[in-house]
């Protein structure tokens, strides 16, 4: 038996444990085959049996936790209250900061599909609550006999949109906290490519997990000391990964989850590589690839 063959099998003997080495994440719930960030993806992915679904999260006009992943209505996946396609010049962006919440149910974010995932239902569904998609999970998981779920929650800011797309740094965060405190630790992650926010909880809430989203150029060295203190977890693109970059960053005791690996061939080298979880818009093909092995 091969050693690549050998860690495979320890990876999937280890996602049937109760507390799972290998963190297999549903991005935005399952994106390849139902709507991002709704829970019909998320029940989805519950399905599929993975153990933590990664979210994004916005704000609204009145201050409630929106899953989604831009702060603006795209117009490749919604449609207005009216059910009419949304312009899609910049200066006609429909800030979720702008809405309500109730005003922010009336579009559909699920009727038009997603061209860029050819596998994905289309169904007409709104955007949750974080606080509504928790507690659905949370019932699943136990109606349907399943271990209790992960959740890891982006912080959608950045330093142009302080102010206009969210609020700043500290009110955005103290915002999500609030919905999220009640979890246990072991099971919630806070991530973000805003280094502020992770830098903010780092500090007011030192207990909360916390994982460096980062893409582009550079080294996981590089990126940890502008981050400014060690993470719990750094996640990079996946095709910033090498075996030496996950080496340095065990030695540092730090977890590798790398974002979005969706491809077979790129998963199964990934964990070759023995990095800790993968977030996929495709849970579907990691489990089968897991259940192969």
């Amino acid at each position: 038996m091969t050693t690549y063959r050998l860690i495979l099998i320890l990876l999937l003997m280890n996602s049937c444990q109760n507390h799972p080495v290998f963190d297999l994440q549903g991005h935005r719930g399952a994106r390849g085959l139902l709507p991002e960030n709704t829970w019909p993806a998320f029940e989805k992915a519950l399905s599929l049996g993975v153990t933590t679904l990664e979210m994004d999260v916005v704000i609204s006009k009145d201050h409630q936790v929106v899953v989604s992943h831009e702060p603006w209505f795209n117009p490749a996946i919604c449609l207005s209250p009216n059910g009419e396609h949304l312009p899609e010049v910049d200066t006609a962006k429909v800030l979720l900061y702008a809405l309500n919440y109730e005003e922010i149910t009336t579009y559909d974010c699920g009727s038009l599909g997603n061209p860029r995932f050819p596998e994905q239902v289309a169904m007409k569904v709104h955007k949750p609550l974080l606080s509504g998609v928790i507690s659905e999970a949370e019932v699943y998981t136990k109606t349907h006999g399943l271990d209790a779920v992960a959740y890891n929650i982006e912080i959608k800011s950045t330093v142009e949109g302080d102010g206009t797309e969210h609020p700043d740094v500290a009110t955005f965060s103290d915002l999500v906290y609030e919905q999220v405190k009640s979890l246990p630790r072991g099971r919630l992650t806070i991530q973000s490519f805003d280094f502020r926010v992770l830098r903010y909880f780092h500090q007011k809430y030192p207990d909360v997990r916390l994982a460096a989203l980062v893409e582009g150029s550079g080294t996981a060295r590089e990126h940890i000391a502008e981050l400014g203190f060690t993470p719990t977890i750094y996640s990079p693109e996946h095709v910033l990964l090498n075996p030496d970059e996950i080496a340095y960053l065990h030695a540092q005791k730090i977890k590798v989850i790398p974002w979005t690996v969706n491809q077979v061939a790129d998963m199964e080298r990934l964990m070759g590589w023995g990095v800790d979880g993968l977030i996929t818009d495709y849970p579907n093909r990691a489990v089968q690839l897991l259940k192969k092995q």
